[in-house]
């Protein structure tokens, strides 16, 4: 465990920010935060229901092993001048905590559904420990619905509550170009889920593409020669907007990365049978994975 330093003006910036009363006794100076510098790591490996499903005694949600619990997809990326946090899920607070990650210094989303960006609000504490508003890097559509789902944090009233707490955020647009984030160059990925237009990104050799069934040549090129390709495969059935395993497979084979690890999973897949059954070089994620940045 190890303390980032806040600087030096960041006393003075916690007392112009709105909602901060009692900040002295409810906030710790600094967080207490693991180091993930060189690491990705996965918070969340499910699907939109996560799993166990709600009322469901399948295999698979009744299994103790903890590889088959899995909370809504996001990843941190450990960057050379911080933590990118992609995407917010539904249970960010818990993932967060259960990883022992304290702080984020940036945000990244790949696009607006709500398994993806219903965990905002608990980006609120971040902005006291950075002593400035956190960036969120999203296309114009995300931060149209981030604003709509979030009218309460973006109201010019709102930031002069004297309580409550609301995200003190900026919003950066990206798209297909790359762009630098925390000292590193992001490649975006467009990828089809279906009708919809959403991002994958390529960090490095690796490169996190969830929520996808479709991937178009000019950005397979983009998926060449990786270390790691992290790939949607939400179940043995084909679906109208995610890849099955089969299909996740097949693109696999196609790409030939160094190493595949497969995300956004149903409770369809149970970890040890489905691990066992696909080829050499190929596995599924789980929540608290950790891979090397290359």
């Amino acid at each position: 465990m190890y303390k980032y330093d806040l600087p030096s003006c960041a006393r003075q910036r916690f007392v112009s920010f709105p909602l901060t009363v009692a900040r002295e006794k409810s906030v710790p100076h600094t967080p207490a935060t693991t180091r993930v510098e060189g690491e990705l790591v996965f918070l969340g490996t499910g699907t939109s229901m996560g799993v166990p499903v709600i009322g469901c005694d399948c295999p698979t949600c009744t299994s103790e092993d903890a590889r088959n619990r899995r909370t809504r997809c996001g990843v941190v990326v450990g960057l050379p001048e911080g933590n990118l946090l992609v995407d917010t899920p539904t249970e960010l607070r818990m993932q967060l905590v259960r990883e022992r990650i304290g702080i984020i210094h940036a945000v990244l989303f790949t696009h607006d559904h709500a398994d993806h960006i219903f965990g905002l609000d608990d980006l609120r504490l971040f902005p006291y420990y950075l002593g400035r508003r956190l960036s969120l890097y999203t296309e114009p559509l995300v931060e149209q619905r981030i604003r709509k789902s979030f009218d309460y944090a973006f109201e010019q009233r709102a930031q002069q509550y004297a309580a409550g707490g609301v995200p003190q955020l900026d919003f950066v647009t990206i798209g297909e170009d790359p762009f630098e984030v925390l000292g590193a160059r992001v490649i975006p990925v467009r990828l089809k889920h279906g009708r919809f237009d959403v991002l994958g990104f390529r960090f490095g050799n690796v490169a996190y593409c969830t929520d996808t069934n479709s991937i178009s040549p000019d950005n397979m090129a983009k998926l060449q020669d990786l270390d790691v390709l992290i790939i949607d495969a939400l179940r043995s059935a084909p679906h109208p907007t995610h890849f099955s395993l089969e299909e996740a497979v097949a693109l696999a084979e196609e790409l030939s990365p160094g190493r595949t690890v497969f995300t956004h999973m149903s409770h369809d897949l149970e970890h040890v049978s489905t691990n066992a059954s696909l080829p050499a070089g190929m596995e599924l994620a789980y929540d608290g994975m950790r891979i090397p940045l290359s």
